[in-house]
């Protein structure tokens, strides 16, 4: 069974949402039959890269809240991960564009990393106090603790177009499928859950999307030349 995760770095309910996901597979008894495969989403596409605020200012920007509501906003976000074993910064972190990230992303998982460098940018963005924004040295720095090789890092870096169609087509897909917001889950492209839902949530969607998986059908009509473990058939003349 495939689970694909659509998400976002500079997400704290994908940070949280992921901690949560991967609690209810840890305990599923078919965890080992399931892929998870990470899918790329924006929260700011076409966002610049240099342009960097305070998560504070773009909170009350974008959505008008007010700064006590959201310092609160981050208070119960700190708790929400704390929940759950996660390290979060409610303070002092910033906001900016991840399409560099996500680019790194795609490359990291041709070389089978994407799961590691995953976590390490989540936790860097949320609980470290170096920025992982406009810093591309930063980014090699933690793609290189994921495993990857430094100076392919930063040629992917350097190139703007690679990986680029790949995050595009992640986007294109998750609109296609419904997804306005992230983190959106996938389940076997049957069963769609939305937003960082407790772990019982998860549990009982895996538990469902497993138990429904068709058989595979056979088409034989019974005759068919093949081979198998004692060899191949030879037709006779």
């Amino acid at each position: 069974m495939r689970v694909e995760i659509w998400s976002d770095i500079a997400c704290p309910w994908c940070y949280v949402g992921k901690a949560r996901f991967e609690k209810a597979l840890r305990d599923f008894p078919h965890r080992d039959d399931v892929e998870v495969v990470h899918r790329s989403f924006e929260l700011d596409p076409g966002r610049a890269k240099d342009d960097i605020q305070p998560v504070i200012t773009m909170l009350t920007r974008k959505y008008g809240m007010s700064q006590a509501q959201a310092e609160a906003g981050e208070d119960n976000l700190g708790a929400q991960a704390a929940a759950e074993g996660l390290d979060y910064r409610t303070r002092g972190r910033d906001h900016g564009s991840t399409f560099d990230m996500h680019r790194l992303l795609h490359f990291a998982k041709e070389q089978g990393r994407q799961e590691q460098l995953l976590d390490l940018l989540y936790r860097a963005n949320f609980a470290e106090e170096r920025s992982v924004f406009n810093d591309d040295e930063r980014l090699v720095e933690l793609a290189v603790a994921a495993g990857l090789e430094a100076e392919a890092v930063r040629a992917v870096l350097a190139d703007p177009g690679a990986y680029a169609d790949d995050v595009r087509a992640d986007e294109r897909e998750a609109a296609q499928l419904g997804a306005s917001g992230v983190p959106f889950f996938v389940l076997d492209r049957k069963y769609g859950v939305s937003g960082a839902q407790p772990a019982e949530v998860f549990t009982q969607a895996l538990t469902q999307a497993y138990g429904e998986r068709s058989p595979l059908k056979i088409v034989d009509s019974g005759d068919a030349d093949a081979c198998g473990p004692d060899g191949c058939a030879v037709p006779q003349r």
